[in-house]
């Protein structure tokens, strides 16, 4: 399965899981990156961490750790 980490610059991907439990789960979850949403990866920073994403109308960044933990499809 493709995970968040591995969506290019520009292309769109529909959350499929967050893989885990625990804190980081519910911190995810709590940013709004839940089952069915649809995310853009709109940027990179400078140095390829962390992702730029554009999620339910909000600009959010997600370090490629957790991005790494959410299961998406293309």
């Amino acid at each position: 399965m493709t995970t968040l980490r591995d969506v290019a610059i520009g292309e769109a991907c529909q959350i499929h899981r967050v893989i885990g439990d625990g804190e980081l789960k519910r911190r995810i979850v709590a940013m709004g990156l839940t089952r069915g949403t649809t995310v853009r990866v709109t940027n990179l920073a400078p140095l390829g961490d962390p992702l730029e994403l554009q999620v339910r109308g909000y600009q959010l960044s997600v370090r490629k750790d957790d991005a790494a933990r959410i299961e998406v499809t293309l």
